[in-house]
Order: structure tokens, then C-alpha cells, then sequence
């Protein structure tokens, strides 16, 4: 009897950058964090921030399709919208860039994944260095800095305080803690070896 089973279909190759990202698919919606491993281990390290940190938040700011066209689109409606895989703001892009010498524009971003995750990663640092080293037994320092990530410096010291942080984020730390097991199976698949992704 004839083997009837259809064979895998084939995947697209996506094209890689400089840095070791793959681009995004050409079709909106097929962004994954996971796709970025290597370059979230690569960045981290250079950072000296937790892989898995990055990795978390990178999956807490995947919420809207990052395609480089849709967010040129989304650019034109809302002038003062994010860029790239982890949605960077233009006065937090421009800080980073200040401080560690960075080439490049905001707008690059949108179509570098490796510069995004690198920016992102050394935007976690500078928050690092400007958290307090005792701080409310609530939260880990991951989860501050997450914090730090989505609502400001000024705000992860307050959080850091004891000030409870209002809706939004408390939903960003909620998704934060939700992701972190997914974010450490995907560094642990391929992202490098488990003990590099210390939270």
C-alpha cells in the first residue's frame, strides 16, 4: 500500500542580520521572541543584565505585530508611538544612545532587531545601576526593573519604596511574571545554558 502521508510543508528561510537576529517575517502577526534567543544571550552579556530579564520583557512588549511596515504605519497615525521588538519611546532611545556612545536613530529600530534588543538590554542596565539595592521584599529586582522598563526610572524608585504601582502597571508586572517561565524554557532551548539566565 502507497504511503499516502503529505510531505512537511516547506518553511520560508528568514534572512539574518549583523548581530544574529533574524529579521521579521514579511507577514504581520509572525513575530516571535523566541526567534531572537541568540541575540537577547549576545546582548544581555555585553549588558551584564540577566538573559532572562530581557528575554521577559521582550515577550511582555510582543502585545502588537512588529513588522517594520506596520510600525512605519503605525508611525504616521501615532507620531509618538514605540519602535521595534521592544517598543523603545524616542526620549528613552535618545538617553541610551546619549550614554553608551550608540550609532544609529531611533527610527532603526523598527527594522534592526538586533539593535533594538541591544538598546533595550543596556537601557535595563542603566536602570540597574540606578535601583537601590534594598527595596520592597514585594518585588524581586527583575520585576523592578521591568517595572523601570515600562513605567520609568522615577517610578521603579517610588515602586521600589513601597509605592504601589497603579493599573497598568500592575497588568505589566502581572504579564511579566506570567512570561517568565516561557522565557526561561525558550533561553534554556536555545538561547544557551540554563545557569546564564540567573533572575
Amino acid at each position: 500500500m502507497a504511503d499516502r502521508s503529505t510531505p512537511a510543508p516547506k518553511r520560508r528561510a528568514r534572512t539574518v542580520d549583523a548581530g544574529g537576529a533574524q529579521t521579521p517575517p514579511l507577514r504581520p502577526g509572525g513575530y516571535d521572541p523566541a526567534d531572537y534567543a541568540a541575540c537577547v544571550v549576545l546582548s544581555a552579556g555585553e549588558a551584564k543584565v540577566p538573559p532572562l530579564l530581557v528575554m521577559t520583557v521582550l515577550h511582555n512588549e510582543a502585545y502588537k505585530p512588529h513588522h517594520p511596515l506596520l510600525e512605519r504605519l503605525w508611525q504616521w497615525w501615532k507620531p509618538g508611538a514605540s519602535f521595534g521588538v521592544a517598543n523603545m519611546h524616542r526620549a528613552t532611545f535618545e538617553q541610551v544612545r546619549r550614554a553608551h556612545g550608540l550609532p544609529g536613530r531611533w527610527q532603526d529600530l523598527r527594522d534592526d532587531p538586533a539593535f533594538a534588543i541591544r538598546v533595550a538590554a543596556l537601557h535595563l542596565k542603566d536602570l540597574d545601576r540606578s535601583l537601590p539595592e534594598r527595596h520592597a521584599r514585594r518585588y524581586t529586582r527583575d520585576e523592578l526593573l521591568a517595572l523601570g522598563y515600562n513605567a520609568g526610572e522615577r517610578n521603579m524608585r517610588a515602586f521600589a519604596r513601597g509605592v504601589p504601582p497603579g493599573p497598568m502597571a500592575r497588568s505589566y508586572l502581572r504579564r511579566f511574571r506570567g512570561y517568565r517561565s516561557r522565557a526561561a524554557a525558550v533561553l534554556a532551548d536555545g538561547g544557551g545554558p540554563r545557569d546564564a539566565v540567573a533572575g
